[in-house]
């Protein structure tokens, strides 16, 4: 079984991680189902966040038992000090823990540090002095923010994207964090349902000794396909090596990466969903894409206001209107039959 240490951490682990994410979409004991099986199946880290409603709660409810035996990773959005203790308090009490593994910051648009106006940083090291958070992490979208807290030597790990559709600066990451003994874990390894081929995501992945992919998990035969990775973990051929580079040349550069960091809209546009349609029509299954309700989702971007309101919250920095605008083209294009796609034929 591979497994990984985050740099200073030295908390070692099985090289699939468990997202915990997509667990808010499904009932109380599905998803402990699914974190039992997790762990059965030799996953010991688990990632959350006090944004992911109820995510926190399940954790608690299917794996409190085995505390001992796990790694318990979560996040704060907080801006000031009061609302850290609060999100901190009331992790620990959904986690029915004493303590969290790893206490992250949340995709902030500055790098947290002592003495800085926020307090954050300050209260991040009293709650590790009170044994309530063992390590002080940071994850982000943007590549600067990300930069300056591998440069700030203050943080024990990184989460950042990490895929092989990434940018070289953004691949750079992992190697700068192992130089500084930085845990890199990386999020949206299959770039948030574009990479379709998850052994090519976990093969590109290993080849990083120091990286932990956590892996979006909703559904069972999601999890036993990772499972199996871990049995007989998928290496780089030249199969995958081609996969990899014909992705890379339909992929690459400009999208979408559906993170949602732009909403909410004002005009109700789910952006994060409408402005990587067509990528998605080539890439899944398209009925409900296609369906009367997805065609009134696609039409609201004819609402937008041309605020550039995402456009500003982009972390990629891409112009969302103009994105937005192209989608919709070719979403109609498809529907008028002008243009057909791998799962519409």
């Amino acid at each position: 079984m591979p497994v990984v240490t985050l740099g200073r951490t030295g908390i070692t682990t099985d090289k699939n991680g468990f997202g915990a994410l997509p667990i808010q979409r499904i009932s109380k004991e599905e998803a402990a189902g699914l974190l039992r099986r997790a762990y059965q199946g030799g996953i010991t880290f688990f990632d959350t966040a006090r944004a992911y409603t109820d995510s926190e709660e399940k954790i608690g409810y299917a794996l409190s038992d085995i505390r001992s035996h796990i790694y318990i990773a979560t996040k704060t959005h907080a801006k000031n000090v009061n609302d850290f203790w609060r999100d901190l308090e009331t992790s620990l009490t959904l986690l029915k823990t004493d303590h969290i593994d790893i206490y992250q910051f949340h995709n902030p648009p500055f790098c947290p540090k002592p003495g800085d106006d926020t307090g954050l940083y300050d209260a991040a090291l009293k709650a590790q002095e009170q044994g309530k958070i063992r390590f002080i992490g940071l994850t982000n979208h943007r590549l600067s923010v990300a930069q300056e807290a591998i440069d700030s030597d203050l943080y024990d790990t990184l989460q950042f994207p990490f895929c092989y559709l990434c940018s070289d600066a953004d691949l750079a990451l992992a190697d700068a964090c192992k130089k500084k003994n930085i845990g890199f874990i990386a999020m949206k390894s299959l770039s948030g349902g574009l990479i379709t081929n998850a052994a090519a995501a976990y093969a590109f992945a290993a080849q990083y000794d120091n990286l932990l992919p956590i892996w979006g998990i909703q559904k069972e035969h999601e999890l036993e396909e990772f499972l199996s990775f871990s049995k007989e973990p998928p290496t780089m051929n030249n199969e995958i090596r081609a996969l990899i580079e014909q992705d890379r040349k339909q992929l690459y550069g400009s999208f979408c990466r559906g993170c949602g960091y732009c909403m909410p809209c004002p005009a109700g546009i789910e952006i994060n969903t409408c402005a990587r349609m067509s990528l998605l029509l080539r890439r899944s299954p398209s009925a409900s894409h296609l369906s009367e309700k997805g065609q009134e989702k696609m039409m609201k971007i004819k609402d937008c206001l041309h605020c550039n309101r995402c456009m500003s919250k982009c972390p990629y920095g891409l112009n969302t209107p103009e994105l937005l605008q192209r989608n919709l083209k070719d979403y109609e294009e498809i529907l008028a039959g002008k243009v057909m796609t791998p799962t519409n034929f």
